[in-house]
């Protein structure tokens, strides 16, 4: 399956208020995140986790793609300093990336259906931890 047609059937499961990114996985995770750590509201409903986790999808689709077609995972210099720096400012620790890694592969488990495999999941880890990595890898050279 492309990257495209996923991105159909995935991109709907964030936006649809039936279905959280994070919340079932971890409900104590919301104090990961800034614009939820405050607020009362329903994880579900905030349109910044929406956001996020649009964002977290996106890149981690980009990643599995420049795995397959070169081998390895490239984020522009600019990005990834940016996301360093985002993280590391919000008080992001390693332990968030496996909560937000495990939403991800339930999220698009969901969505696969059928069709999802252990395959599937590796793959898709594969590239989620390799993105993380050189989000990581940046937060300590701007420490």
């Amino acid at each position: 399956m492309s990257g495209q047609k996923l991105m159909g059937r995935v991109e709907p499961k964030y936006s649809s208020p039936q279905s959280s990114f994070l919340h079932p996985i971890a409900p104590a995770a919301k104090d990961m995140f800034s614009f939820l750590r405050d607020s009362e509201e329903i994880p579900e409903n905030n349109p910044k986790l929406k956001a996020h986790a649009v964002k977290v999808f996106k890149m981690t689709c980009e990643s599995a793609i420049q795995l397959r077609e070169k081998g390895e995972v490239v984020v522009a210099d600019t990005t990834l300093k940016h996301l360093g720096n985002v993280h590391l400012n919000k008080g992001v620790l390693d332990p968030h990336f496996e909560v937000v890694k495990e939403a991800l592969l339930r999220t698009i488990k969901e969505a696969m259906g059928e069709k999802w495999s252990e395959d599937m999941r590796s793959a898709w880890a594969k590239a989620y931890d390799q993105l993380g990595a050189a989000i990581k890898k940046e937060m300590k050279e701007v420490e």
